[in-house]
């Protein structure tokens, strides 16, 4: 059989190997970690061209190297496909990754010391909303808010008086781990009120937006920043997009600001992945994520599951163990023995620590991406609470059970082959 990537098997055997193990594990394994996804085959050739060879610091028309008369137009059309698909007036999209992103908001609107205002870690925010350990947290003075212990939703009273107290240069909203819609309206007032600019990271929903599937950021936010990759299914990259008026703050954020030339090789991809989401097909796609999301939650609550704020809006579910005395590291192991991957998270107002905490989280971007519908949600949350029980039970029983999973995802997902994949 002649290998996927001949060249590479010639020159590097080992890494060859390696990545041809890892393209079977993607296609035999249920991927239910929600920052995941695949990506078409499209953007895997986009993503692999000579594109990677040029250098190009600067914008289309204001470069530092000449030899641009391919890569200003591949930058040009990304940045077009962009402000069309999310109906925004500027995009910048040569961020490296969702973090530089945000850092690039940082840069553009407020100085070192300056009070920012975002969700805090542990309830669902991200490292880069003023975290302490983040540099956000470290060159900036950085203000959290939280959601109700009693229903895990965000009280904007609570937000409001925050606000009022701190007066933020900058307030975030969005993050990691957070299973309900995004109110952006009731942000975008309170920023208005305080002054302050509103920083939308809609990382984990841009696919979701983009395809109809969630309320959008623009009428509210003066920024938005998103990953490619996730529910957009792009490549590994980011974005800003913004109001006229803030393009050159941004632009000037991200270059000179914080890197040097982007990587034309991944702006390429994230056209060919914005050229996509404009299809209708992806419509279907982003409302199939959510009607999976809420299907798999109903199933796992059904069984008794704990899930964060009751269940889900978005593609995304966060369950709390607490209650089945499972450890959420414990969960996660075990669950990926069994070819359920997924990752441990804390949760809200989580008693235990954050490298080993009480709660999993888990997306359907990946399955539906795969074909899977509604209908096969009952069997994944079986397995779910199988191999969590397994991991409880622990010793042999734990090994017979986790096997025996492993067999049955591995039979369902030959049936459904992943996009991009050279196997399945």
């Amino acid at each position: 059989m002649t290998p996927a990537h001949p060249a590479l098997a010639q020159t590097d055997p080992e890494l060859a190997a390696l990545v041809a193990a890892e393209e079977q594990l993607q296609a035999d394994t249920l991927r239910l970690i929600p920052s995941e996804n695949y990506v078409s085959t499209a953007v895997l050739e986009a993503t692999g061209t000579v594109l990677t060879n040029k250098y190009s610091e600067g914008y289309p028309g204001k470069r530092y190297y000449e030899g641009q008369q391919n890569i200003d137009p591949i930058e040009t059309l990304a940045a077009d496909r962009a402000n069309a698909l999310f109906g925004t007036e500027h995009a910048n999209v040569q961020p490296y990754s969702g973090s530089p992103a945000n850092l690039a908001a940082y840069l553009a609107f407020a100085e070192p010391g300056d009070t920012v205002m975002g969700m805090s870690l542990p309830h669902g925010g991200h490292l880069t909303h003023g975290w302490s350990v983040s540099a956000t947290g470290k060159w900036f003075r950085g203000v959290q808010y939280k959601v109700r212990r009693e229903d895990g939703r965000v009280d904007f009273d609570e937000v409001r008086d925050l606000a009022l107290a701190e007066r933020p240069k900058i307030i975030l909203c969005g993050g990691t781990a957070i299973p309900r819609t995004i109110d952006f309206a009731a942000f975008g007032e309170i920023a208005r009120e305080v002054g302050a600019v509103l920083v939308a990271d809609v990382a984990h929903i841009a696919g979701l937006i983009a395809g109809g599937a969630h309320p959008s950021p623009v009428p509210h936010a003066d920024v938005i920043t998103t990953t490619t990759h996730k529910t957009l299914r792009g490549p590994r990259g980011a974005m800003i997009l913004t109001r006229a008026e803030h393009a050159r703050a941004i632009d000037r954020a991200v270059f000179p600001g914080l890197q040097g030339g982007p990587h034309n090789h991944t702006t390429a991809a994230i056209a060919v992945a914005l050229h996509e989401a404009a299809q209708p097909s992806f419509r279907e796609y982003a409302a199939a994520v959510v009607a999976n999301a809420k299907a798999l939650a109903a199933q796992l609550a059904e069984r008794g599951f704990e899930l964060v704020s009751g269940g889900t809006d978005n593609h995304l579910i966060l369950v709390d163990l607490t209650g089945r005395e499972v450890p959420g590291k414990v969960a996660a192991k075990a669950l990926d023995r069994a070819g359920l991957v997924v990752n441990y998270n804390t949760v809200p107002y989580d008693p235990r620590k954050p490298f080993d905490p009480s709660g999993i989280r888990l997306g359907t971007p990946s399955l539906t991406s795969r074909g899977l519908g509604t209908e096969q949600m009952a069997q994944v949350a079986e397995w779910i609470d199988r191999g969590v029980a397994a991991a409880k039970a622990g010793g042999a029983e734990e090994d017979v059970a986790l096997k025996g999973i492993r067999g049955e995802v591995a039979e369902l997902m030959a049936s459904y082959p992943a996009p991009g994949l050279p196997v399945g």
